[in-house]
């Protein structure tokens, strides 16, 4: 029986360990028991824990997505040098046991605290060590009383162990976890305390809370800085999702995996920024996600010596505690196959395996086995120590009786393609690989029922660059709380002039005229940061018709240049994205699916946009195409066919040239447009004008003192309820001198099934805009779902309102009759064959997500349009821009009704 089968290797450990060399294979390499003459005196820390089992025997599956993910069983342990002779010294273990708290088994011996450790970094000189440590579960607590993840610090040189943060309040405040030593002593490390977000929500009238991801599965880790003794914890990072796995490159830049989830999973990329948060943007990975046939992610990224990236580069979900390696090159690519603009000759891969060609991931079995953890040597040698489970198989041909042990043999191409070959237990192991002798040497010896899964090496390298403050900080933004954008053109999409007849054509007001320019406004978007269900419980039904976009709010408006230039002071420390605009505020772009983010004072320009399927370098800065917008051709002189006025600097944008002449450029709560461009010597100035929600007839989606003067604080939160419902409630009937009715243009009184006596009626093109609960969705009014979601055609029939019935056709346009089980047809009364009846379906009105592609509803209200002049431009505006970011019942979770 199988609870009586036990194991045993095939060779024995000596034997078995002499065999193996690198890349997987199983020819002789040197002899386990000789130390490296070179590293032999070189510390080494390394986390072994028990090889973890799930209740139906298996091994426990790491998720990339839950970076606070407890698996009790690890310790931190030293080699005193990189030999298998040294001896493994646990340093961990002391912060949870001590005379008075130390546990036994019944038998009196010695039981081992149940706690966890990962993340382990070492510092620059390689006296200390880093990393995320969390204490055993607390018995019979529930879960938001059990510890959280925080960060410790080991010292080498006194053998003194600390936690980072002091205080129990304090350090039990988030899940620390991904911490890194900064070149000026700080500490960056990645939590879900979002302390400045929260400061941030509350300024903004909300509750403090942990906003959760994208997913709504767990909160958002996001990266966070503090001093050396765990004081000053400052928010530096705002995705909406998760920021970890800090790494800091030579430049002082931040290197980090970034969960894009922004209107859908897009994976987890590269990307940089400055300790202080500043200058975010995408390094590597975005279109690099597919791996033989698997859907892969970046994270553990270490730098070698030679200034490449190592990255573990797997599955969300894995459950052999390891995977591959491979070494990636950053700075020559953006993604496998695209290069660099100035490297545009390169055709990749720009990854490569780290270690092993024969490492496969995808397969039920890698013949190459798994790679847990690696890190380079920075001696030169190009050494690197790794943490790797072997390739191993029961043997298939071994027939086990009741209580024999099973054979275990090591993988070979003829066992790895016998049917039903079944692999052995994980058995992870330390070692080092010698690329120059293509051989590998065991450091620390495999045991069975144990996992090797993090290492450093406790050697010195050179410090990184400190990060010094850009040349465009603004010191007058950053004291108002802002931070500065500016486009070049939002007609360059990834170095491609999109213009139809060039950008200086659609930059000359006297070539083009205002209403030829198909970019005019520029919408800012807010990210709303979710709560979970124990600060509001939220429904389904509260976010739009596809959960994708959650719930947004919109910062406020900006206007675009003729030359496609934009610059806008928004708001510092959101997360925020940016939509172009047609002249009646639609967005006629893709959605820009990535958060950007301003530190206060910071200036970040961009060369153009982009599009998701579009593979070109873009949102990195050094790796794009040059602009298509060179600018002002000369100093002292308007641009071309522009006001005389509005002189130039040479290179400057219309952007630049407008900001430094009028000031600065805050975002509006309006639309407004003004035409400073056009010379009035030789060119018609077009008339100004105001999308003003002053000009609303019902409730306005902004506060009045923000509708009258904006601030950093203000936001539109547009709930369809209390702001798209009432439009079509409002009083629009007319009346001549005598008070008689002339007109009645209410929404409501034709998309209603009632008229004003109360007789049924169809609703006006089979549209019911009225205010009462949805017979399909309890949780939504009629209108909303009428709108958005499709239909089944009505008629009146006895005064009833009844699903409209026509007969049901084959392909060929003939009847369909209703038959019996034999097929034979049925008939009526009368004898005839009693037809197939189906409903009439009818569309949506309006598309979630986009204004412009809802012209069934708005070509009504244009000019011609059956319903010309019936909304104004504030209110039709205002339903663009509730389309655009997605059509929510809700944006703001305190706003949706609790129980």
């Amino acid at each position: 029986m199988r609870d009586n089968v036990f194991t045993r290797g095939v060779l024995s450990l000596a034997v078995s360990l002499s065999l193996l060399t690198a890349c997987g294979e199983t020819v002789v390499s040197q002899s386990s028991d000789e130390p490296d003459p070179v590293v032999q005196d070189i510390p080494i820390a390394f986390v072994k824990r028990t090889l973890p089992i799930d209740e139906d025997n298996l091994v426990v599956s790491t998720d990339l997505r839950e970076p606070s993910q407890f698996i009790p069983g690890a310790a931190l342990y030293i080699k005193a040098r990189a030999s298998v002779s040294s001896v493994e010294v646990n340093v961990t273990d002391r912060a949870f046991i001590d005379e008075d708290n130390s546990q036994t088994d019944d038998n009196g011996n010695p039981v081992s605290p149940q706690y966890d450790v990962k993340d382990v970094e070492v510092s620059y000189d390689g006296n200390r060590l880093l990393f995320a440590m969390r204490a055993p579960n607390i018995e019979n607590a529930d879960d938001d009383e059990q510890p959280t993840w925080n960060i410790w610090e080991y010292n080498l040189q006194t053998d003194e162990l600390r936690r980072i943060i002091q205080s129990d309040i304090v350090a039990e405040a988030g899940q620390d976890t991904g911490p890194v030593y900064l070149p000026d002593g700080r500490i960056m490390f990645s939590s879900t305390r979002q302390r400045t977000n929260q400061a941030i929500l509350i300024d903004e009238g909300k509750a403090q809370y942990s906003a959760l991801e994208e997913s709504l599965n767990t909160y958002a880790s996001v990266l966070h800085v503090m001093d050396a003794n765990g004081n000053d914890i400052t928010q530096v990072s705002f995705n909406q999702s998760h920021d970890i796995d800090p790494l800091i490159m030579p430049n002082g830049k931040v290197l980090f995996t970034r969960w894009d989830q922004a209107s859908g999973d897009k994976g987890m990329h590269l990307y940089q920024m400055n300790p202080d948060g500043s200058e975010l943007e995408i390094v590597y990975g975005r279109h690099s996600h597919s791996l033989n046939d698997d859907t892969v992610h970046f994270v553990q990224s270490r730098l070698t010596p030679e200034g490449q990236v190592l990255s573990s580069v797997r599955e969300f979900e894995r459950n052999t505690l390891g995977g591959n390696f491979y070494r990636i090159d950053v700075q020559n690519y953006t993604d496998n196959t695209t290069p660099v603009a100035s490297n545009s000759s390169l055709t990749g891969p720009a990854q490569q395996p780290a270690l092993f060609d024969n490492i496969d991931t995808h397969a039920d079995i890698s013949p190459g086995g798994y790679v847990a953890a690696l890190y380079p040597l920075f001696d030169g040698s190009g050494r690197q120590l790794f943490a790797w489970s072997q390739c191993r198989v029961y043997d298939p041909e071994q027939v086990v009786n009741e209580g024999e042990v099973r054979t275990i043999l090591p993988c070979s191409e003829t066992l790895l393609s016998t049917d039903g070959i079944e692999a052995a237990p994980l058995l992870y192991g330390l070692w080092i690989y010698d690329p120059q002798t293509n051989t590998q040497q065991v450091v620390a010896t495999p045991q069975e029922g144990v996992a090797y899964t993090e290492l450093v090496s406790m050697e010195s390298r050179a410090y990184p660059n400190d990060y010094s403050a850009s040349e465009n900080y603004d010191a007058d933004l950053a004291n108002q709380g802002l931070g500065r954008v500016h486009i070049r053109s939002v007609y360059d999409v990834a170095g491609e002039d999109t213009t139809a007849q060039g950008l200086t054509v659609m930059a000359n007001p006297s070539l083009t005229s205002v209403d030829q320019r198909p970019i005019r406004f520029v919408r800012v978007v807010k990210s709303v940061s979710i709560p979970d269900e124990d600060i509001v419980d939220l429904e389904r039904s509260d976010f739009g018709p596809s959960r994708n976009q959650l719930m947004r709010e919109i910062v406020g408006y900006g206007t675009v240049e003729p030359d496609g230039s934009v610059m806008l002071d928004i708001p510092a420390n959101i997360p925020f994205a940016l939509n172009f605009l047609d002249a009646n505020g639609k967005r006629i772009s893709s959605r820009h699916d990535n958060w950007l983010q301003l530190v206060p004072g910071e200036v970040k320009t961009c060369n153009g946009c982009h599009q998701n399927n579009n593979t070109q370098p873009h949102g990195r800065l050094d790796a794009e195409y040059p602009s298509i917008n060179f600018g002002a051709p000369s100093t002292g002189l308007p641009h071309p066919g522009t006001n005389p006025a509005l002189f130039a600097d040479l290179g400057e944008t219309m952007a630049q040239t407008r900001t430094r002449i009028n000031g600065n450029a805050p975002v509006t709560a309006d639309i407004v447009f003004d035409d400073i461009w056009a010379d009035p010597a030789t060119t018609n100035v077009s008339t100004s004008f105001t999308y003003a929600y002053g000009d609303m007839r019902s409730a306005i989606p902004i506060s009045q003192s923000c509708a009258q003067t904006w601030t950093p604080l203000c936001r539109i939160v547009v709930n369809y309820p209390d702001h798209i419902q009432p439009i079509f409630e409002v009083n629009r009937a007319t009346f001549d001198d005598a008070g008689e009715l002339v007109s009645d243009t209410t929404c409501v009184s034709c998309h209603s099934p009632m008229d004003a006596d109360g007789v049924t009626q169809v609703p006006a093109a089979q549209l019911d805009l009225s205010n009462q609960t949805s017979l399909d969705n309890a949780a939504h009014l009629t209108g909303y779902r009428e709108l958005l979601f499709s239909d089944l055609e009505v008629e009146v029939v006895d005064g009833v309102l009844l699903d409209r019935l026509i007969p049901a056709l084959d392909g060929n346009g003939n009847p369909i009759f209703e038959t019996d089980e034999d097929g034979e047809l049925i008939l009526d009364p009368e004898g005839n064959p009693i037809p197939v009846m189906v409903s009439v379906r009818v569309g949506a009105a309006m598309r979630a997500n986009s204004a412009s592609g809802s012209s069934r509803f708005f070509a009504q209200f244009e000019v011609g349009g059956s319903h010309a002049g019936w909304l104004n431009r504030a209110e039709l505006k205002t339903i663009a821009e509730w389309l655009d970011v997605g059509a929510q019942y809700y944006n703001n979770p305190f706003d949706t009704p609790q129980d």
